[in-house]
C-alpha cells in the first residue's frame, strides 16, 4: 500500500514538474455540457450531452554529443624501487619412507 501511494505521489509531483518548466502545455479547446434530463408526462427525455477537448502540446528533448575542451588531471607512473614484504610457498617433494604412513 505504501508503495503505489509513493508512486502516486512521484507521479503527481512529475507533473507538477513538468507543468511548471513549460514542457507540456494544455489548453482547452472545447467545454463540457451536461446532459439535460426531462421528465414529462410520465416519460423521460434526455438530450446528449458533450465532453471537452484539450489540446495538448509537449516540449522535446534532443540527446547527442559535441565537442569542448575539458580539463583533465594528467597521470605519471614512475616505476622506482621498494622494500616489501610477499607472499611465498615451498613446495617440497615427498620421499620415500618419510611422511605419515597408515599402517
Amino acid at each position: 500500500m505504501r508503495t503505489v501511494l509513493l508512486i502516486l505521489i512521484l507521479g503527481i509531483v512529475a507533473l507538477i514538474a513538468l507543468f511548471a518548466s513549460g514542457l507540456i502545455n494544455v489548453s482547452q479547446t472545447r467545454e463540457a455540457r451536461a446532459p439535460q434530463v426531462e421528465a414529462v408526462d410520465g416519460s423521460i427525455r434526455a438530450e446528449e450531452g458533450q465532453s471537452p477537448a484539450f489540446e495538448v502540446q509537449t516540449g522535446s528533448v534532443q540527446v547527442g554529443t559535441r565537442e569542448a575542451n575539458v580539463a583533465v588531471p594528467k597521470i605519471e607512473v614512475k616505476p622506482g624501487q621498494a622494500q616489501v614484504k610477499v607472499p611465498s610457498v615451498e613446495v617440497r617433494q615427498a620421499r620415500e619412507g618419510e611422511g605419515n604412513a597408515a599402517n
